[in-house]
This record gives structure tokens, C-alpha cells and sequence, in this order.
């Protein structure tokens, strides 16, 4: 009697699978889906709960509530879209699968990786334990996101950290928003003037794109907040108030630096996701390699990436996410037809950095950092206007445009930046 060999047939196949389905994967699957309604798409992600991120600062500063950044992943998921509630375990690129950490494969025709980034809580000793209590708060989390309102509206005097990791981290603005957010709601309560406000980054600059420097240095000259370069936190002992810095010196060298608080906001190290860093996908420092302008994978033409994973050296945005998504489904259309891919994306990302209540600095740029602003105004002067966008426009955009696959391009005017 002759045994069959076993079939290689996956379990199931898409003619395009999307990896993730955060801002990046939903919009791309409603814009393919607008520009041809009839793909077999299916989106994977194991998440149930669905959130606008960028309103994160907001809650941590008491202006939004967290439920209104929420919405059911079952809500968003563009109909005529197949959605697997599970986690990838492994890409097999070579034969278009992947393995689905409950053992089922899944093929495709083209492959769109955006599952996003990892937060590395554990890479600091002692905050896994104390996050969330003892005065130690992230609005990267919507688990404590409104603890740290809590902690804001609680402080009135001492200690307050900021931190920021080294980078590349989404939205490398945030961490100093809500310094600027928490230092401005205690010069109204009038305590401000008996609180040690410190932001601790890892790196060398207040901003990566130097033309918005002088901007946010003044909202931290006004606040009186204490600038500490080179500082990264490796660990914190809550019971204790006690965050400890690796410090590195101007010779090079690191040493252990302990600060007592009252209130410490921590942003946490950020990576590529475990699953893509392992994976025949990622580049030597586990970022998912794609080409910086069409944004198809370096090896795997029947790959593409979008979003925070992909090692391009844009802002890791939710705004480059949107200028990222009418391309690359361009390109996966392109390349499903067999013609050239003619999407190219220009390293477009966009910070609004919260200096005040009512007040933002707009930074718009491209890679290299070259400013690309949308509005003929400076936007490096703080602005209402760029406040009302933060607000109230762009929330709006993300959940009935972005979201929906009929969102409209902004142009943006690199000139306008040298007036």
C-alpha cells in the first residue's frame, strides 16, 4: 500500500493577506477595496479592541475621553473583508504562506505587512510591576492612559520625569507633548512654580528635524522644564519613587544615575514585532525590509509593508500612514497586473506637538527632515488653528475617511518652509 504524500496545500488563500489591522492594514484593505471591490482580502490580527492612538496625548491631558478613541475591530473591518482573529507565528516567503500560531497556513498572491510596533515594557526593570500605580503612568497604553490624568490632576509639587527611549519609537514627539500639556495645567493651578519638571531622553536632540527646534525649545524654557540628554531609563522601583538613568558621559562613558519623583510618565523602548524580527523578513536590526520609495519588500516582490515596522527612516506616525496608504495600494494593484510600480512615497510624517492647551507646533516633513508644511502659515509658531486640527479634524478623518478608504490627499509645500 503507497502512502500519500503529504499535501502542501495551505488551510486557507487570499489573494492578498494584510498583516495587522491597526491604522496602516485597515486602511490599505478599504482603499484596495474602493479601487477594486471584488479582491479576496483577509486581514490578521488577533486584537478585538481597535484605537486612535494619536488622541492618546489627549486623554492623558484630560481634554478627550478614552472611549472615544475606542472602537470594536469587528466595527472596522471594511465589509467584503475576511478577518482571522489569530497571531502569526512565522513566514514561509519563499512559498507566499505563513503559520498562524494556532497551526492553520495561509497563502497569498501578494503579502502587505503592517502589524505595527512592539512596546518593550520589560526592557525596564521594575515597570511592568508598578506601571499604572505609584505615580507611574504611559499614554502609550490605553490601560493607564488616563492615569496619568489622574496623576497630573493629583501633583501639586515635587518631582515630575518625563522620559523618552531611544529611538526609532511612534510618535517621537509625544513623549514631550505631554510634558508640555502636564507643565501648563500646573502653571494655571499655580503650582508649577514649586514643581521640578525634568524630560529624560536617550538622545542627543529635543527633535529630529532641527527647523522645529527653536520652537519647542522655547515651551520648555517657559515651563522652566529641566533638559537631560543622554539619560535612559533601565529601571524603576515604584514603592521607592526611584527611576534609575544609564547616563552617558561626553567620554563615552555610562553610569548609573538615580532619581527620586512624585510623578514619572514613561515611554517605553519600542522594536519590530518579535514575529517579524525573527523572520526571513527583517532586516539585520529586525525592522521589515522594504524599499524606501515604492515600499515592496528588498528580496520579496509579492511583499509590502506599510506603517511603523518597516525600516524607512520616516516619523513613525500615524500620518505617514496615511500618506503611506493610497501608494502602496497603488503598488500592490501594479504589481498584481504585472506593471511597473509607479507609487512613490516621499518620507511624508507629521507631529503636532501639544506646547499648550489650544496651542501646537504643526511639524510636517519629509525624509531627510526637510519641512513640508499643508498650511502658508509658519508652523513652527504655536497655533489654534493647528489645535482645532488636532482636536476635532483629524479625529474625524481617521474614522470616516482614512478608515473608510476615501481619504483625500493633502498636498504639502516644501517652499513654503523658507519664507
Amino acid at each position: 500500500m503507497t502512502q500519500t504524500a503529504p499535501s502542501t496545500e495551505p488551510d486557507l488563500r487570499h489573494t492578498i493577506v494584510i498583516v495587522g489591522g491597526g491604522s496602516a492594514g485597515i486602511a490599505v484593505a478599504a482603499r484596495l477595496l474602493r479601487e477594486r471591490p471584488t479582491l479576496d482580502i483577509a486581514i490578521i490580527d488577533p486584537a478585538t479592541t481597535h484605537a486612535y492612538q494619536p488622541g492618546w496625548t489627549l486623554v492623558g491631558a484630560g481634554v478627550m475621553k478614552l472611549r472615544d478613541t475606542l472602537e470594536q475591530e469587528g466595527g472596522v473591518i471594511p465589509k467584503g473583508c475576511k478577518w482571522l482573529r489569530a497571531a502569526v507565528s512565522t513566514f514561509q516567503p519563499d512559498n507566499n504562506t505563513l503559520t498562524l500560531e494556532d497551526g492553520r497556513t495561509v497563502g497569498y498572491g501578494r503579502l502587505i505587512v503592517c502589524p505595527g510596533l512592539q512596546l518593550d515594557w520589560d526592557k525596564i526593570e521594575g515597570l511592568s510591576e508598578t506601571l499604572g500605580r505609584n505615580g507611574v503612568c504611559s499614554n502609550y497604553s490605553k490601560d493607564t492612559v488616563e492615569y496619568t490624568w489622574t496623576c497630573i490632576q493629583s501633583l501639586a509639587g515635587g518631582t515630575a520625569l518625563f522620559t523618552q527611549p531611544p529611538m526609532p519609537i511612534k510618535c517621537a514627539g509625544a513623549p514631550q507633548k505631554i510634558a508640555y500639556l502636564a507643565s501648563d495645567h500646573w502653571r494655571k493651578q499655580g503650582t508649577l512654580n514649586r514643581t521640578n519638571v525634568e524630560f529624560c531622553l536617550a538622545g542627543d536632540a529635543l527633535f529630529g528635524v532641527a527647523y522645529f527646534r527653536p520652537a519647542l525649545q522655547e515651551a520648555v524654557d517657559y515651563y522652566g522644564i529641566n533638559l537631560h540628554y543622554k539619560h535612559n531609563l533601565i529601571a524603576v522601583n515604584g514603592p521607592e519613587r526611584k527611576a534609575t538613568f544609564a547616563v552617558t558621559g561626553p567620554d563615552g562613558k555610562v553610569t548609573k544615575v538615580v532619581k527620586e519623583f512624585d510623578m514619572l510618565h514613561v515611554t517605553p523602548p519600542q522594536s519590530a514585532p518579535d514575529f517579524v524580527k525573527k523572520s526571513p523578513l527583517a532586516d539585520a536590526a529586525g525592522w521589515l525590509d522594504v524599499n524606501a520609495t515604492t515600499l515592496q519588500h528588498a528580496k520579496y516582490p509579492a511583499i509590502f509593508g506599510i506603517g511603523d515596522v518597516m525600516n524607512t527612516s520616516n516619523a513613525k506616525t500615524m500620518a505617514a500612514a496615511r500618506a503611506q496608504t493610497p501608494l502602496v495600494a497603488q503598488n500592490v494593484l501594479a504589481s498584481l497586473d504585472g506593471h511597473p510600480l509607479t507609487g512613490q512615497y516621499d518620507g511624508y510624517g507629521a507631529c503636532p506637538l501639544t506646547v499648550a492647551y489650544g496651542k501646537i507646533v504643526l511639524a510636517e516633513f519629509l525624509y531627510g527632515g526637510k519641512p513640508a508644511p499643508s498650511f502658508p502659515y509658519d508652523q513652527r509658531k504655536p497655533s489654534r488653528f493647528a489645535w482645532f486640527l488636532k482636536t476635532t479634524v483629524f479625529p474625524r478623518v481617521y474614522w470616516d475617511m482614512m478608515l473608510k478608504g476615501r481619504d483625500i490627499e493633502v498636498p504639502h509645500h516644501p517652499e513654503w518652509s523658507k519664507s
